[in-house]
Formats: C-alpha cells, structure tokens, sequence
C-alpha cells in the first residue's frame, strides 16, 4: 500500500495533474490515514536540519544578488570576451555553474540571466541559447558542493558526509573533481559548438570601452558585508565538527546575522533592503513543503518494509560484482531523472544504499554514482531540473516567441551525454575500480 501511495503521488507530481505540493502533502496524510505510519513518525522522518540549512541559504543569496556582485562578475565576462560572443557565453555558464556550487541554482539562473538578456539586446542575438546553456551549467555543479543543491544535502543527511568530504573523501577525490573534470569537458564541447553557431554575431568591442564593471556595483559596504558574512557562514559550515554544531544551526545564524544587521541599520545604505515580512515571502515556500512532504514519504517507504524489500532484491548482483552494480545504478538513474522528479528518487535510492551498506557492501561507489548521474541526467529535460524550467521560461519571455521541444532538446541532450561519459570515466576509476574484488 506504501509503494501504491508513494508512485501514485509521484505520477501526479510527474503528469502535473495538479499542483506538485499538494499532491505530496495528500501522499503523506494518506500514508498516515492508512496507518503505514504515525503523523508523530511522519514528522520525525523529516530531516529539519536539511529543511534549515535550505531557508537559510536562500536567505543569505537573496541579499547576495541584491549586492550587484553576480551582475559585476557577469559585466567583467562580457569585457573579458573581447568581443567572441562564443567565448562570452560559455564563460557566463561556466561562472554560474561555479556559483551554484554555493546558492542553489534556480537562484543562480535569476541572477544572471538579466545581464545575458542586456547582451542580447545589445549585440542582437536570440537569448534561447546562452540562457539554457547558463541553466543546464548552474544545475550541473549544484552537487560538487555540499551546499549547492538538495541532493548533496539529503546525502549528507543519510551517510553523514561533512563539507571537506565533497572535496575529498576516503583518501581520493570526490564530488568536486570528479564534476570539475566533466565540466571542463563539457564547456569546451560546448564553447566549439558556439564558435561555429554564433560566427555572425559582432560584439562591438569599442562601444565597450568607457564601461567599468564596477559600476554594477551600487553599495560597496553593503556588498562587502554581504560577501563576508556568506563567506563566514560557508567556513563555519566546512568546520562544523569543530563547534559541535549542526549545518542548518550555522547557517540558520548566518541567515539571522544578515537579517538582522541590514534591517536595522538599513538607513545607512543605498540599496533598497525589504523588511523581514519581504524577505520571508521571496523564500520558496512551495518546494520547502515539497521537500518536507518527500522526507516524509520516503519514510513511509521505510517504516513499511518497502527499502528492505528492494535492498534484499538487488543485493545479490552487487555483492557479486561492485562494478556491474555501479555501473547499473550510474546508466538506469540517468534517463529516469530526466522525466522524473529527481530528488524523490534520489532520496528514496539513498536509503536502499544506506542499507546496502549494513550487508557488508562498500555504499561510497554507490552513493557517487547516484549523485553524479542523478545530477547530470536531470539536464535531459524541465521535468528533471527546475532551474532548466525557468531558464527556458525566462528566454521565451526575452524572445518574445515559445522554443520548441526540439531546440531544448538539440541543447540538453548533447549536454547531458556528454557530462555523463566525461564522468563515468574519472568516476569508475577513482571511485569503483579500486573497490572492486
């Protein structure tokens, strides 16, 4: 009855039949009604520590895309080009693929998407393109950081990673290097691909000459102390085994810290700061209560057998080879999340690989495999990664025209290739060969 509950609400959450949130929070009261679990347990299967450290960030970012410095970096890019509109749109979606290591990617997309848009009308060029090859970027390197996306921070909810542990982990490279390789791939792919595409375009190098990115800039002291206290806030969080504290309490203080300063002496700067009842409603409300609602199905799942049942099933294979078991998990994870909500099935394949791991079997090769391709197959299509949704719907909007299936899919499919093979490569042979027997 669990698994009926759980696929039942995650096709309506799919199909769109109504409003993704809704649908999950009925999935829940269903699994409690029917007694699979208790509302008291159904509570406690929430991890409000990931569900802290997600309020908190976007907090903190919504005063960091306020300070102008993503729309200085992006005006710097633009100068730096030189005038190779190729060069000028892969390095926008490489340096939002660096930022959304640390904000989560939708926000990302926001931020520079305007100063693409600014590019566009300037230069005149279509924004389809740079804008969804801006999104897919910002969605790819959410997980090569613990605070980037969801998943990292659902695996540091189940395995216990801490932040180093995305760097470097059991002695090797992890999450980090393995999608830094990939992304070095992928953008080169990508930037030869807009040589030819974008050969037309002349960017007036001259008619850029008078223009200083600082500019973008309108409150230095505000930008600073929005730069430190982020930056404080991410070192705080890299040591937390040091204060003895949890993520989402340090980012929680982070969060606080900025609040609370800006507020009140927001007469001392120039930029516009929006009291507390503002900066509540500009938090995503509706994926917080997605995102509580999928813990509490996921232990449903749990309390009803229903990740036993699955763990006892596939055991066999990958107690006898790690590598086929890898190797599976890494190629049949990547189409699914290009159709499905990703975060739901990685959650719900994290615990089958916890448990996996109580069988004597090694869960690191595992958990990788699932992160990474989980990752990058969900750039398949908008239904995988919510951040591909706005982009397009943004570049639409700038176009003034609705993109057809066919040219997200000549951008995402490529890319989504791509990022897989350059992955799987570096992955197997730090990450799954060496455990093999």
């Amino acid at each position: 009855l669990a698994t009926i509950i759980f696929l039942a609400t995650i096709a309506v959450v799919i199909t769109g039949w109504f409003d993704s949130v809704i649908a999950a929070l009925i999935g829940v009261a269903a699994m409690v009604c029917f007694g699979i679990m208790t509302d008291v347990e159904a509570f406690k299967a929430v991890d409000w520590n990931v569900i802290a450290i997600l309020l908190s960030i976007w907090t903190i970012s919504g005063f960091f895309g306020r300070s102008g410095l993503p729309s200085y970096l992006s005006c710097l890019v633009l100068k730096l080009a030189k005038g190779n509109a190729a060069l000028f749109i892969t390095g926008i979606g490489a340096l939002a693929g660096f930022v959304s290591m640390l904000i989560d990617n939708v926000v990302v997309v926001l931020m520079f998407a305007p100063v693409i848009f600014h590019a566009c009308r300037r230069f005149n060029f279509r924004a389809f393109g740079p804008v969804l090859f801006m999104g897919l970027c910002a969605n790819f390197m959410g997980t090569a950081m613990l605070l980037g996306d969801l998943p990292p921070q659902m695996l540091h909810s189940v395995a216990k990673i801490e932040f180093w542990g995305f760097i470097w982990h059991m002695g090797r490279p992890s999450s980090f290097f393995i999608l830094l390789i990939s992304y070095i791939f992928t953008c080169t792919f990508f930037y030869l691909k807009f040589r030819k595409d974008y050969s037309s375009v002349k960017m007036d190098v001259a008619s850029m000459a008078d223009e200083n990115p600082s500019d973008c800039i309108k409150d230095k002291p505000f930008a600073i102390i929005t730069c430190g206290i982020f930056l404080l806030t991410i070192l705080a969080m890299a040591f937390r085994e040091v204060f003895g504290f949890h993520l989402g309490f340090i980012a929680m203080w982070g969060a606080l810290a900025s609040v609370l300063l800006f507020t009140r002496f927001k007469d001392r700067f120039t930029v516009e700061i929006p009291d507390v009842e503002e900066i509540l409603k500009e938090l995503d409300w509706r994926a917080i209560f997605f995102y509580v609602s999928l813990f509490a199905l996921v232990g449903g799942l749990e309390h009803a057998g229903v990740i036993k049942l699955v763990v006892t099933a596939i055991t066999p294979m990958i107690k006898d080879s790690i590598v086929l078991g890898s190797t599976v998990m890494y190629w049949v994870t990547a189409p699914i999340v290009g159709i499905v909500e990703h975060d739901a099935y990685i959650l719900t394949m994290l615990y089958v690989i916890r448990d996996l791991g109580e069988q004597g079997i090694n869960p690191w090769p595992l958990y990788w495999m699932l992160l990474w391709a989980g990752t990058l197959g969900s750039n398949l299509t908008i239904a995988g990664a919510p951040a591909l949704f706005v982009a397009k719907c943004l570049a639409d909007k700038e176009d003034k025209r609705m993109s057809t299936l066919k040219e997200f899919l000549s951008m995402s499919v490529p890319y989504v290739i791509i990022s897989l093979v350059s992955c799987y490569v570096p992955a197997m042979l730090i990450w799954v060969l060496p455990f093999a027997k």
